[in-house]
């Protein structure tokens, strides 16, 4: 046995069916697409959403809401979770390699949520009001990142 004999197992394939090819096939003439027509021509597909010239649904309905191309991303952690690392300075990469944020790049604001038993330095881009008091209460401080 060797590559020139192998095949597919009988019936697993179908003939592809032929059209437009003679009157005997039963699917001459015009190939199974009816007599004239957008849809009977060659090369013709149809846009995503197209009604057939109706006004499409997408178009139909009124846009709504406003996007902010200003809008800043921070990815939000709270102290309980700072509460874990026991480093004296916290820095965005030791929230990396500690798993609480993806990217060292992220801007990072510090939540209120839970307590902080140690005094930390944390840097971060934005603190809460009621973070930056807890953080200071334990003896810590609340060191600003400059803004990307």
């Amino acid at each position: 046995m060797n590559l020139s004999n192998l095949h597919p197992a009988s019936n697993s394939q179908k003939n592809r069916r032929r059209v437009g090819r003679g009157p005997g096939s039963g699917r001459g003439k015009t190939a199974g697409r009816g007599s004239k027509g957008q849809k009977s021509i060659s090369g013709y597909s149809r846009k995503r959403g197209f009604e057939g010239g109706q006004m499409p649904l997408h178009r139909r309905l009124p846009k709504r809401g406003f996007t902010n191309i200003f809008r800043e991303e921070f990815s939000e952690v709270n102290l309980d979770r700072l509460e874990k690392i026991t480093k004296k300075e916290v820095k965005p990469k030791d929230l990396v390699k500690a798993g609480i944020i993806k990217k060292e790049s992220e801007s990072v604001k510090i939540l209120g949520r839970g307590n902080i038993s140690s005094s930390k330095t944390i840097h971060a881009h934005k603190f809460s009001q009621s973070a930056m008091k807890k953080i200071e209460k334990a003896g810590g401080k609340a060191v600003l990142i400059g803004s990307k």
